[in-house]
C-alpha cells in the first residue's frame, strides 16, 4: 500500500522514489532475510534504496533526500536508534523537498509486553507515531488490507 502511495506521488511530481529501509538484516534470521528479499524484489528498479548497512543517520537522510521518499518503517528505527530524536525527525519531515510516505507499526494494539525493554519500545514508538502524525498532512491506518483515514484530534 505504501509503495503504491509513493509511486503515485512520484508520478504526479515527475520524479522517482527513494526507499529508506530501516530494518537491519541479521544473516542468521532466514525468515527476515526472505521478507527483505520480497520487499526488494517488488520495488521498481529505478527506485533508489537506502538501507541501514550504509550507516546513515535517519534524520539526515530524511532531510537531505529530495523528491518522493518512502520511509519503511519507524519501528525498526526506534529499536536500533535509541537516540532517535522525534522533534528533529519531525522537523526534517516538515521541511523536506518532496512528498513523504512514512510507514510505522502500531504496537499499542498488540499484547502487553512482558519486559521493560518491550514496554519502553512500545511507549517510544507510540510517542514517535503521535509526533509524526501531528505534522502529517494525512494519516492512514491500514488494518487487514483496509485503509482508514484518521481525523486530527479535536
Amino acid at each position: 500500500m505504501a509503495e503504491r502511495f509513493a509511486a503515485e506521488a512520484a508520478a504526479s511530481a515527475g520524479g522517482h522514489v527513494t526507499y529508506v529501509a530501516t530494518v537491519q538484516l541479521d544473516p542468521d534470521d532466514h525468515d527476515l532475510a526472505e521478507r527483505i528479499r520480497v520487499h526488494r524484489s517488488r520495488r521498481p528498479p529505478e527506485w533508489t534504496t537506502i538501507e541501514p548497512e550504509t550507516g546513515h543517520d535517519l534524520t539526515d537522510v530524511v532531510r537531505d533526500t529530495p523528491g518522493t521518499l518512502l520511509l519503511d518503517s519507524l519501528g525498526p528505527a526506534v529499536a536500533t536508534h535509541t537516540d532517535l530524536n522525534a522533534p528533529d525527525l519531525c522537523l526534517a519531515l516538515t521541511h523536506r523537498d518532496g512528498d513523504t510516505v512514512v510507514v510505522s507499526e502500531e504496537v499499542g494494539l498488540s499484547v502487553h509486553p512482558e519486559t521493560e525493554t518491550g514496554r519502553l519500545f512500545r511507549d517510544d514508538l507510540g510517542t514517535l507515531n503521535q509526533a509524526v502524525a501531528a505534522v502529517a498532512d494525512e494519516v492512514l491506518l491500514v488494518v487487514a488490507g483496509r485503509t482508514l483515514r484518521l481525523d486530527a484530534p479535536s
